[in-house]
Protein backbone atom coordinates (compact mmCIF):
# COMPACT_ATOMS: atom_id res chain seq x y z
CA UNK A 1 0.00 0.00 0.00
CA UNK A 2 2.81 2.13 0.89
CA UNK A 3 5.04 1.64 -1.86
CA UNK A 4 2.91 3.03 -4.78
CA UNK A 5 2.62 6.76 -2.92
CA UNK A 6 6.64 6.77 -3.27
CA UNK A 7 5.61 8.34 -6.63
CA UNK A 8 4.77 11.50 -4.78
CA UNK A 9 8.62 12.24 -4.10
CA UNK A 10 9.90 10.85 -7.57
CA UNK A 11 9.82 11.64 -11.42
CA UNK A 12 9.62 9.08 -14.03
CA UNK A 13 12.26 11.75 -15.77
CA UNK A 14 14.92 10.16 -13.48
CA UNK A 15 14.45 6.14 -12.75
CA UNK A 16 17.88 5.60 -11.40
CA UNK A 17 16.28 7.83 -8.73
CA UNK A 18 12.90 5.89 -8.00
CA UNK A 19 15.07 2.76 -8.04
CA UNK A 20 17.44 4.17 -5.12
CA UNK A 21 14.35 5.60 -3.69
CA UNK A 22 12.06 2.32 -3.69
CA UNK A 23 15.62 0.32 -2.40
CA UNK A 24 15.87 2.71 0.13
CA UNK A 25 12.63 2.84 1.59
CA UNK A 26 11.66 -0.89 2.21
CA UNK A 27 13.03 -1.33 5.01
CA UNK A 28 11.72 1.95 6.08
CA UNK A 29 7.97 0.90 5.48
CA UNK A 30 8.04 -2.63 6.58
CA UNK A 31 9.70 -1.78 9.82
CA UNK A 32 7.34 1.04 10.39
CA UNK A 33 4.07 -0.98 9.33
CA UNK A 34 5.49 -3.60 11.78
CA UNK A 35 5.74 -1.87 14.72
CA UNK A 36 2.39 -0.19 14.26
CA UNK A 37 0.78 -3.21 13.95
CA UNK A 38 1.92 -3.83 17.11
CA UNK A 39 1.41 -0.97 18.87
CA UNK A 40 4.45 0.53 19.06
CA UNK A 41 6.34 3.75 17.59
CA UNK A 42 7.91 3.81 14.42
CA UNK A 43 11.97 4.47 15.41
CA UNK A 44 13.85 7.35 14.18
CA UNK A 45 15.80 6.94 10.58
CA UNK A 46 19.23 6.01 11.08
CA UNK A 47 21.73 7.03 8.03
CA UNK A 48 24.60 5.85 9.76
CA UNK A 49 23.49 1.60 9.58
CA UNK A 50 24.24 -0.02 6.50
CA UNK A 51 21.20 -1.47 4.39
CA UNK A 52 20.95 -4.57 6.69
CA UNK A 53 21.70 -3.43 9.96
CA UNK A 54 19.10 -0.23 9.04
CA UNK A 55 16.24 -3.01 8.49
CA UNK A 56 16.86 -5.04 11.63
CA UNK A 57 16.59 -1.55 13.97
CA UNK A 58 13.45 -0.52 12.09
CA UNK A 59 12.28 -3.95 13.42
CA UNK A 60 13.29 -3.62 17.08
CA UNK A 61 14.60 -0.19 17.50
CA UNK A 62 17.84 -1.27 18.89
CA UNK A 63 21.17 -1.72 16.55
CA UNK A 64 21.64 -5.01 15.70
CA UNK A 65 24.75 -7.18 17.06
CA UNK A 66 27.26 -7.77 14.23
CA UNK A 67 26.35 -11.35 13.91
CA UNK A 68 22.27 -10.80 13.63
CA UNK A 69 23.57 -7.92 10.73
CA UNK A 70 25.80 -10.37 8.71
CA UNK A 71 23.32 -12.80 8.84
CA UNK A 72 20.52 -11.05 7.54
CA UNK A 73 22.51 -9.01 4.95
CA UNK A 74 24.05 -12.64 3.72
CA UNK A 75 20.47 -13.68 3.13
CA UNK A 76 19.43 -9.90 1.37
CA UNK A 77 22.22 -10.40 -1.09
CA UNK A 78 20.95 -14.19 -1.78
CA UNK A 79 17.73 -13.30 -2.82
CA UNK A 80 18.46 -9.88 -4.72
CA UNK A 81 18.22 -11.68 -7.99
CA UNK A 82 16.90 -14.52 -10.08
CA UNK A 83 16.43 -14.16 -13.10
CA UNK A 84 13.51 -13.71 -15.07
CA UNK A 85 11.08 -14.81 -12.13
CA UNK A 86 7.61 -14.16 -12.24
CA UNK A 87 7.78 -10.36 -9.76
CA UNK A 88 10.86 -9.98 -12.05
CA UNK A 89 9.07 -10.04 -15.26
CA UNK A 90 5.90 -8.27 -14.37
CA UNK A 91 8.06 -5.12 -13.61
CA UNK A 92 9.75 -5.56 -16.62
CA UNK A 93 6.04 -5.65 -18.62
CA UNK A 94 4.89 -2.71 -16.98
CA UNK A 95 7.92 -0.65 -17.07
CA UNK A 96 8.36 -1.35 -20.90
CA UNK A 97 5.12 0.58 -21.33
CA UNK A 98 7.43 3.77 -20.21
CA UNK A 99 5.71 3.55 -17.31
CA UNK A 100 7.29 4.64 -13.97
CA UNK A 101 9.70 2.33 -12.05
CA UNK A 102 7.68 2.88 -8.90
CA UNK A 103 4.73 1.59 -10.62
CA UNK A 104 6.84 -1.42 -12.20
CA UNK A 105 8.00 -2.44 -8.81
CA UNK A 106 4.47 -2.35 -7.28
CA UNK A 107 3.76 -5.01 -10.13
CA UNK A 108 6.10 -6.86 -8.89
CA UNK A 109 5.20 -6.60 -5.19
CA UNK A 110 1.66 -7.76 -6.56
CA UNK A 111 3.31 -10.92 -8.15
CA UNK A 112 5.22 -11.42 -5.09
CA UNK A 113 2.37 -11.52 -2.95
CA UNK A 114 1.21 -15.14 -4.70
CA UNK A 115 2.05 -17.89 -2.49
CA UNK A 116 3.99 -20.18 -5.40
CA UNK A 117 6.31 -16.95 -5.56
CA UNK A 118 7.20 -15.18 -2.43
CA UNK A 119 5.46 -17.45 0.16
CA UNK A 120 7.40 -20.37 0.89
CA UNK A 121 9.45 -20.41 3.46
CA UNK A 122 6.64 -20.07 6.05
CA UNK A 123 5.36 -23.35 5.03
CA UNK A 124 8.99 -25.40 5.10
CA UNK A 125 9.63 -23.87 8.73
CA UNK A 126 5.85 -25.42 9.97
CA UNK A 127 6.65 -28.80 8.87
CA UNK A 128 10.47 -28.55 10.83
CA UNK A 129 8.53 -27.38 13.91
CA UNK A 130 5.78 -30.20 13.12
CA UNK A 131 8.04 -32.49 12.74
CA UNK A 132 9.36 -31.22 16.40
CA UNK A 133 11.87 -34.37 17.04
CA UNK A 134 14.24 -35.66 14.78
CA UNK A 135 12.92 -39.30 15.49
CA UNK A 136 9.64 -38.19 14.16
CA UNK A 137 10.79 -37.29 11.29
CA UNK A 138 10.45 -40.31 9.15
CA UNK A 139 7.14 -41.00 10.04
CA UNK A 140 5.84 -37.78 9.34
CA UNK A 141 7.93 -37.26 6.42
CA UNK A 142 6.62 -40.73 5.01
CA UNK A 143 2.63 -40.05 6.01
CA UNK A 144 3.42 -36.63 3.73
CA UNK A 145 4.35 -38.45 1.06
CA UNK A 146 1.82 -40.55 1.50
CA UNK A 147 -0.84 -38.27 1.17
CA UNK A 148 0.47 -36.84 -1.79
CA UNK A 149 1.59 -33.81 -0.09
CA UNK A 150 4.63 -31.73 -1.30
CA UNK A 151 7.76 -31.28 1.03
CA UNK A 152 7.77 -26.96 1.44
CA UNK A 153 11.64 -26.11 1.16
CA UNK A 154 12.53 -29.48 -1.83
CA UNK A 155 12.70 -29.35 -4.78
CA UNK A 156 12.50 -25.84 -7.58
CA UNK A 157 11.00 -25.16 -10.80
CA UNK A 158 14.13 -24.40 -12.24
CA UNK A 159 16.75 -25.93 -11.26
CA UNK A 160 17.42 -29.68 -11.38
CA UNK A 161 20.30 -29.74 -8.91
CA UNK A 162 20.40 -28.42 -5.25
CA UNK A 163 19.44 -24.57 -5.22
CA UNK A 164 23.05 -23.27 -5.08
CA UNK A 165 21.43 -20.06 -2.83
CA UNK A 166 20.44 -23.40 -0.39
CA UNK A 167 23.55 -23.53 -0.31
CA UNK A 168 25.14 -20.30 0.93
CA UNK A 169 21.89 -19.78 3.34
CA UNK A 170 23.16 -23.27 5.04
CA UNK A 171 26.34 -22.18 5.87
CA UNK A 172 25.12 -18.70 6.60
CA UNK A 173 22.25 -20.36 8.92
CA UNK A 174 25.36 -23.15 10.76
CA UNK A 175 27.62 -19.82 11.51
CA UNK A 176 24.92 -18.11 13.03
CA UNK A 177 23.51 -20.88 14.81
CA UNK A 178 27.08 -21.84 16.23
CA UNK A 179 27.24 -18.46 17.57
CA UNK A 180 23.95 -18.10 19.46
CA UNK A 181 19.88 -18.67 18.74
CA UNK A 182 18.57 -21.99 19.01
CA UNK A 183 20.50 -24.68 18.56
CA UNK A 184 18.10 -27.79 19.06
CA UNK A 185 16.32 -26.36 15.83
CA UNK A 186 18.90 -26.34 13.57
CA UNK A 187 20.10 -29.64 14.35
CA UNK A 188 16.30 -30.41 13.80
CA UNK A 189 15.93 -28.70 10.72
CA UNK A 190 19.82 -30.63 9.36
CA UNK A 191 17.93 -34.35 10.51
CA UNK A 192 14.74 -33.21 8.85
CA UNK A 193 16.92 -32.42 5.33
CA UNK A 194 18.60 -35.47 5.53
CA UNK A 195 15.51 -37.64 6.10
CA UNK A 196 13.59 -35.83 3.60
CA UNK A 197 15.91 -36.33 1.13
CA UNK A 198 16.51 -39.57 1.32
CA UNK A 199 12.56 -40.44 1.08
CA UNK A 200 12.42 -38.40 -2.18
CA UNK A 201 14.78 -39.98 -3.65
CA UNK A 202 13.39 -43.44 -2.69
CA UNK A 203 9.90 -42.61 -3.87
CA UNK A 204 10.75 -40.62 -6.49
CA UNK A 205 14.02 -41.74 -7.97
CA UNK A 206 13.53 -40.20 -11.55
CA UNK A 207 13.47 -36.62 -10.05
CA UNK A 208 15.64 -34.16 -9.09
CA UNK A 209 14.39 -32.93 -6.14
CA UNK A 210 16.97 -31.17 -3.66
CA UNK A 211 16.79 -28.55 -0.87
CA UNK A 212 15.56 -25.24 -2.31
CA UNK A 213 16.18 -21.93 -1.20
CA UNK A 214 13.19 -21.28 1.19
CA UNK A 215 14.53 -24.30 3.44
CA UNK A 216 17.35 -22.43 4.82
CA UNK A 217 15.53 -18.67 4.80
CA UNK A 218 13.31 -20.02 7.10
CA UNK A 219 15.54 -21.25 9.62
CA UNK A 220 17.78 -18.30 9.26
CA UNK A 221 14.71 -15.95 9.49
CA UNK A 222 13.47 -17.84 12.48
CA UNK A 223 16.56 -17.73 14.17
CA UNK A 224 16.81 -13.89 13.98
CA UNK A 225 13.41 -13.65 15.50
CA UNK A 226 11.41 -12.40 12.49
CA UNK A 227 7.66 -14.44 12.48
CA UNK A 228 6.52 -15.79 9.44
CA UNK A 229 4.50 -12.78 8.65
CA UNK A 230 7.85 -11.26 7.53
CA UNK A 231 9.28 -13.66 5.85
CA UNK A 232 7.99 -12.23 2.23
CA UNK A 233 8.21 -8.42 2.99
CA UNK A 234 11.82 -9.61 3.87
CA UNK A 235 12.08 -11.41 0.40
CA UNK A 236 11.23 -8.17 -1.37
CA UNK A 237 13.59 -5.85 0.89
CA UNK A 238 15.99 -7.90 -0.70
CA UNK A 239 14.52 -8.70 -4.39
CA UNK A 240 13.79 -5.25 -4.57
CA UNK A 241 17.53 -4.36 -5.69
CA UNK A 242 16.92 -6.97 -8.65
CA UNK A 243 13.83 -5.82 -9.62
CA UNK A 244 15.58 -2.14 -10.01
CA UNK A 245 18.09 -3.08 -12.30
CA UNK A 246 15.58 -4.77 -14.62
CA UNK A 247 13.59 -2.37 -14.96
CA UNK A 248 16.63 0.05 -15.82
CA UNK A 249 17.49 -2.32 -18.00
CA UNK A 250 14.58 -2.56 -19.66
CA UNK A 251 13.90 1.12 -20.13
CA UNK A 252 17.77 1.15 -21.80
CA UNK A 253 16.32 -1.43 -24.25
CA UNK A 254 13.60 0.98 -25.30
CA UNK A 255 11.52 -1.97 -26.22
CA UNK A 256 7.79 -3.11 -25.51
CA UNK A 257 6.99 -6.25 -24.29
CA UNK A 258 4.03 -7.67 -26.27
CA UNK A 259 3.89 -11.73 -26.42
CA UNK A 260 1.59 -12.99 -28.86
CA UNK A 261 -0.66 -15.86 -28.18
CA UNK A 262 -2.65 -18.99 -30.15
CA UNK A 263 -6.15 -19.53 -29.29
CA UNK A 264 -6.40 -23.28 -28.35
CA UNK A 265 -10.22 -23.21 -27.94
CA UNK A 266 -13.27 -24.62 -29.66
CA UNK A 267 -13.43 -23.89 -33.44
CA UNK A 268 -16.40 -23.93 -36.11
CA UNK A 269 -19.07 -22.66 -33.79
CA UNK A 270 -22.03 -20.79 -34.97
CA UNK A 271 -24.28 -18.38 -33.22
CA UNK A 272 -28.45 -19.83 -33.35
CA UNK A 273 -29.80 -16.25 -33.55
CA UNK A 274 -33.51 -17.65 -33.94
CA UNK A 275 -32.75 -19.71 -30.72
CA UNK A 276 -31.48 -16.98 -28.81
CA UNK A 277 -34.69 -14.54 -29.89
CA UNK A 278 -36.90 -17.49 -28.50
Amino acid sequence: MAVPLLNLKTSAANPQDDALTAIASFPTIVGTYWRMRHTERPVPVRSDLPHAAYYLHQLSGAEPAPERTRAIETYLNTVCDHGLNASTFAARVIVSTRSDVISAITGAIGALKGPLHGGAPGPALDMVLEISAPERAEAVIRAKLDRGERLMGFGHRVYRVRDPRADVLAQAAQQFYSDGGDRSLYELAKAVETTALRLLRERKPDRRLDTNVEYYTALLLHGLGLQTELFTPTFAIGRVAGWAAHCLEQLRNGKLIRPQSNYAGPSGLRYDFQAAAR
